[in-house]
């Protein structure tokens, strides 16, 4: 399968109540979302020949806690490892949306 701008897909909110909703109840000790700032996603998407965003699922062996890095992935396909990386973007909990429909409480 090839990526390009416009891989992905958009769901409904419902859809995306039964994903979130599932994953929790499956898994109620872990973190539920996390969140990263526009300007530092920007960092990302503006590097030259980026088309989007790869994210990998990571673990903290510091904390002790699942977390996830953020990669520009070029027109080839392949991860832009000379560039920006994201990681210690802020989990849910502890700053969680306080009215989403996507947390289970």
């Amino acid at each position: 399968m090839s990526i390009d701008r416009n891989t992905s897909e958009i769901i409904t909110l419902n859809q995306a109540v039964e994903y979130t909703h599932a994953f929790q109840e499956n898994n109620p000790d872990s973190i539920r979302s996390f969140f990263a700032g526009i300007d530092k996603i920007n960092l990302i998407l503006e590097q030259e020949k980026c088309i989007g965003i790869r994210i990998y699922n990571g673990y903290d062996t510091k904390l002790g806690k699942n977390n996830l890095v953020l990669i520009g992935v070029d027109t080839s396909g392949e991860d832009i490892i000379n560039g920006v990386i994201l990681e210690h973007l802020t989990p849910c909990p502890t700053t969680c949306p306080k009215s989403s429909p996507l947390v289970e409480i």
